[in-house]
């Protein structure tokens, strides 16, 4: 069946749907090794050979879905030209390609999912689904109500106003404060950039949380497959998590240890280096790369 090559692209793990449209943009995709640069070409993936730099893609069945402790000092891109550690570098065993749902920048920590299902990836970053992203930020010195009021009711960046956003005093020191603010935009460095908005100089950033899904007792370098059941939650725009932060005694509700239920078949890929498979582990266990 004929499909848009930024699809089948999508759909092989390679890269989001809209980087895939970059790719064929630059003339990096050939199909039965003519070069392709036509936005609305189609091909159909059972009989004509899709490449990416000379590479065909292989179609798999088998979806990966992958929640990531990202640390400090890693990009969330597939290659980097300086050769700086990536996130993908922690997740080798899994020996399957995966790609970062959005981004984290190099200096933010946290909940950053990976997956090789293109399709629902596409639907978790368009911005119509409105999927709640919470952070937990630190600041140099103190944070008046002032500014956590004008980082809620909306900050100009870019001559465009951000949306309405949560925002909540987690912890007050004689250096640093804490406060929790919840998204749904997806803008480039929006949150520290609201922050410099408001006149506030970002310290630490940590999300913690992205939907449904909250880091529990992942520490940094640490990952664990996803369950069905949070993979079908995620899909569903709607659903919103048990318990928010909107107030401050809530502030830290990310931090608990998810529930485990039982493992996700999408989820079950045969780890290396002789490792059994993830799914004889039980869900929301963390692993090290």
């Amino acid at each position: 069946m004929l499909e848009r090559l930024q699809k089948i692209i999508s759909a092989a793990g390679i890269t989001s749907r809209r980087a895939s449209e970059e790719l064929i943009l630059a003339g990096r995709v050939t199909v039965n090794g003519a070069v392709v640069t036509e936005l609305g070409s189609k091909a159909d993936p059972a009989i004509d050979t899709v490449a990416v730099d000379g590479k065909p893609l292989t179609i798999t069945t088998k979806k990966l879905y992958i929640l990531l402790y990202k640390p400090v000092g890693y990009l969330t891109t597939l290659d980097d030209p300086e050769g700086r550690p990536l996130v993908t570098d922690l997740l080798k065993e899994v020996g399957e390609r995966v790609y970062p749902v959005g981004r984290l920048d190099y200096n933010t920590e946290g909940l950053l999912l990976l997956t090789s299902d293109g399709e629902w990836a596409n639907q978790l970053m368009h911005p119509r689904n409105e999927v709640e992203k919470e952070y937990h930020v630190r600041v140099r010195g103190k944070v008046h109500k002032s500014q956590l009021d004008q980082l809620a009711g909306g900050v100009e960046i870019d001559g465009r106003k951000t949306a309405p956003a949560r925002v909540a005093m987690i912890k007050e020191g004689e250096q640093n404060d804490w406060f929790s603010i919840t998204i749904h935009e997806g803008r480039n460095r929006q949150v520290r950039r609201m922050c410099e908005a408001v006149s506030l100089a970002v310290v630490r950033l940590r999300r913690v949380r992205y939907g449904m899904l909250s880091l529990g007792a992942l520490k940094p370098g640490e990952f664990r497959f996803l369950t069905e059941a949070e993979v079908g939650g995620l899909r569903n725009p709607q659903q919103k998590p048990a318990a928010t932060t909107s107030k401050a005694t809530r502030a830290t509700s990310s931090s608990r240890t998810p529930q485990r239920p039982r493992a996700a078949t999408v989820a079950a890929p045969h780890a290396s280096a002789g490792k059994r498979p993830s799914s004889s582990k039980k869900n929301g266990s963390p692993r090290k790369p």
